[in-house]
C-alpha cells in the first residue's frame, strides 16, 4: 500500500473523531477542561499504536502518513499533538533501538491502548540531574532500583499510564520507565504558563519509587548525545506539525467567519465581504501560507523516513542523520513565521469582534 493509499484510509477512518474532538474543542479551552475524553477516543481508535509495526498489533504507518495525521489532528485542537508527543517518541525510541525483546515487550503495551509522557526536563538547564536512581544492590544491578526526585514540564503525562524519565546515578543518566500509579509517583497538572493549558506539563515527583531491571532503557554519559539517530529531530517536528494544523485552523476559522458575515467593510451598502477583492486576497495568503507549513512538514518526515528505512538496512550513515537534523530545524525557522503570519491575518478578515466567545 502506498502512502497515499494508506492516508487516505486512516483519514477516513479517523476524520470522524477529528471532527468530535474539533466540536468540543473550544470548550474544553474556554473552561481549561483537560482532554481525558479524547485521548481515551484517541487510543481506542488505534491512533497511539499508529507506528508499531503490523506484525506487532498496530498500522506500522511511514512517518509521512503519521506527521499527515498529526497536522489533521493539530487542526481540530492542537493541545492533542502536544500530549501525545511523548507518546510516539518513545515508541520510535523502541523502533530505532532494533531490540526485538524491546518492542515485543513494550509494543504489546502500546497495543493495548496504554499511553507513556515524559519527565525529562529540569527548571536549570544543567549537565547535573535532580532525579537520582539507585540500586537497591550496588554489587547486583539485577535486584531491581528505586527512582527519587522531581520533574518539571511533564507534557502528557497527566494523562498516561507509563512515564519514561531521566535519572542520574553515580555520574551516568539513566532512560528509566515507569507506572504512573506505581507507589511513589505523584502528577501535578500544575503548568500555569503560556500556553500547553491543557497538555498536562505539570510537575512529577519519585519518591521511592521501584524500577525494574527490564524497565531501565539505557545508561549515558552527560553530555553524551546520541549522534546516530533522528529522535531530536523527531521531537522537533512534532511541534512543526502542531503549527502546520493551527494554521489550517486559522484558514478554516478565516473562511467561516467572512461566510457567514454579511456587514460589509466601510463602505455602506457594499457586497457581503467575501465577494471583496482585499479580504478575497488575505483569505488566498492564508490558504497559501497554510499549505507551505503542512508542505514543508512533509517534505521534512520524508528525510526521516529515509534515514529510518537506512537504519533497517543498516545502511544509515553519520551524514543522513546530519542532514535529517539540518532539515528540520531548516524548516522550523519557515515554518514558525509562516504561522504567526496565519494567525495574524485573522484579525484581517475579522477584526477584534473575531475573537469574540459568545
Amino acid at each position: 500500500m502506498t502512502d497515499t493509499t494508506s492516508y487516505r484510509a486512516l483519514k477516513a477512518r479517523f476524520q470522524p473523531l477529528f471532527d468530535q474532538i474539533a466540536a468540543g474543542a473550544i470548550e474544553r479551552e474556554q473552561h481549561r477542561e483537560l482532554a481525558f475524553d479524547a485521548v481515551n477516543q484517541l487510543r481506542e481508535a488505534g491512533f497511539t499504536a499508529l507506528r508499531v509495526p503490523q506484525a506487532l498489533g498496530g498500522a506500522g504507518v511511514s512517518l509521512p502518513v503519521l506527521f499527515q495525521l498529526l497536522i489533521d489532528l493539530a487542526e481540530a485542537d492542537s493541545n492533542l499533538p502536544q500530549i501525545v508527543r511523548a507518546h510516539f517518541g518513545f515508541v520510535e525510541g523502541r523502533l530505532s533501538s532494533r531490540d526485538a525483546a524491546s518492542q515485543d515487550y513494550w509494543f504489546a503495551k502500546v497495543v493495548a491502548g496504554q499511553l507513556w509522557g515524559a519527565a525529562m526536563a529540569e527548571r536549570s538547564d544543567s549537565s547535573t540531574n535532580s532525579v537520582s536512581l539507585a540500586p537497591n544492590d550496588p554489587h547486583n544491578e539485577d535486584a531491581g532500583w528505586v527512582l527519587n526526585g522531581e520533574k518539571y514540564y511533564c507534557t502528557g503525562t497527566i494523562y498516561a499510564d507509563w512515564v519514561a524519565a531521566v535519572a542520574m546515578h553515580d555520574k551516568d543518566f539513566f532512560s528509566v520507565v515507569v507506572a504512573v500509579d506505581a507507589p511513589g509517583v505523584t502528577r501535578e497538572d500544575d503548568w500555569d504558563g503560556f500556553g500547553q493549558r491543557l497538555s498536562g506539563s505539570g510537575t512529577t515527583r519519585f519518591d521511592q519509587v521501584a524500577v525494574a531491571p527490564e524497565h531501565v532503557l539505557r545508561r549515558f554519559k552527560p553530555g553524551e548525545l546520541r549522534a546516530e539517530s533522528y529522535i531530536s529531530s523527531f521531537y522537533q517536528l512534532f511541534h512543526l506539525a502542531t503549527l502546520a494544523g493551527i494554521a489550517r485552523a486559522a484558514l478554516r476559522d478565516a473562511t467561516a467567519f467572512v461566510q457567514g458575515r454579511t456587514r460589509a467593510f466601510g463602505v455602506p451598502g457594499q457586497s457581503s465581504p467575501k465577494d471583496d477583492p482585499l479580504v478575497q486576497r488575505v483569505i488566498g495568503r492564508l490558504s497559501s501560507l497554510a499549505y507551505a507549513s503542512e508542505s514543508l512538514v512533509l517534505a521534512t518526515a520524508n528525510v526521516l523516513e529515509g534515514v529510518h528505512q537506512a537504519e533497517l538496512t543498516d545502511s544509515a550513515q553519520e551524514a543522513d542523520y546530519v542532514d535529517a537534523d539540518i532539515r528540520t530545524f531548516q524548516a522550523q525557522q519557515v515554518v514558525l513565521e509562516q504561522v504567526l503570519e496565519a494567525t495574524t491575518l485573522l484579525f484581517e478578515v475579522g477584526g477584534a469582534s473575531a475573537t469574540s466567545q459568545a
